[in-house]
This record gives structure tokens, C-alpha cells and sequence, in this order.
């Protein structure tokens, strides 16, 4: 597994998270999120292409907040409104994981895999738009 770090390439110009071509997964409990990880990986995923991300990393790289203040990001269309989901999420103790998986069928491996753990929320990020991810 690799360790989680923000690239420019996966904001939008405005700053807002958007990475093009990934899978971001909320799971409720990080034991959840580290099985799907294993599985992942153990399901032919590169161990390169999957990312665990803890609350406080979610909350500090991705929403950009530190403790209990708001988040600082404009919440502009879309993205903007999945990163606060995100933030709400982490807040509870949720965990993620981010998987590059740019075709449609490594996207369906993905979700085969993820569906063995309850997942919260899912979502993959096109060149020009979002889906929704069960």
C-alpha cells in the first residue's frame, strides 16, 4: 500500500480536490479499509495504485482543516460538496482508501472487491465528471 500524498494534479485550479482517474472509498471502520486494501492488492492491484487515508489525513490534506474549524475550501458545485461529505465522514472516524483505477473495468474490479466490506460512500472521479459508486 502506498502512503497517501497530495499531488497538484489532483486539484481542480480553484484548489479543490478532484483526482482524475481514482476510486475514493469511506469505510466506517479502518479495519474495514485495510481488508479491502488487502484484497486489493492480493486481487492483482499494484500495491502502488491503493491508498489508505486515516481521518486526521482526510481531514488535514483533503479538507484542509485543522481540528474543529471549518473547512476552508469554497464549497464550489460538485467536488466541493463531496470533499465536506468527506470531512463529515472522517469527523466520525471514517477511513478511505484510494484506488487509481482509470477504466472502467479496473473500476469494476475495485467495487468487486470493496463490496465485500461495508462501505459509507464511494465515488470516482472522471476527466469531467462524477459517479456515484455501489
Amino acid at each position: 500500500m502506498k502512503t497517501f500524498a497530495l499531488h497538484p494534479k489532483m486539484l481542480t485550479l480553484s484548489g479543490v480536490f478532484y483526482p482524475t482517474g481514482y476510486a475514493f472509498i469511506m469505510f466506517p471502520e479502518g479495519a474495514q479499509a485495510e481488508q479491502a486494501a488487502r484484497e486489493l492488492e492480493e486481487s492483482g492491484f499494484d500495491s502502488e495504485a491503493v491508498m489508505l487515508l486515516e481521518p486526521d489525513t482526510i481531514l488535514r490534506e483533503i479538507g484542509r482543516v485543522n481540528g474543529e474549524s471549518d473547512v476552508i475550501l469554497p464549497s464550489v458545485g460538485t467536488e466541493g460538496a463531496t470533499v465536506q461529505k468527506y470531512v463529515t465522514l472522517a469527523r466520525a472516524g471514517q477511513h478511505a482508501l484510494m484506488v487509481h483505477a482509470p477504466s472502467e473495468n479496473e473500476t469494476e474490479h475495485v467495487m468487486t472487491v470493496v463490496r465485500k466490506q461495508p462501505f459509507s460512500f464511494a465515488q470516482k472521479y472522471h476527466m469531467l465528471a462524477m459517479e456515484d459508486l455501489e
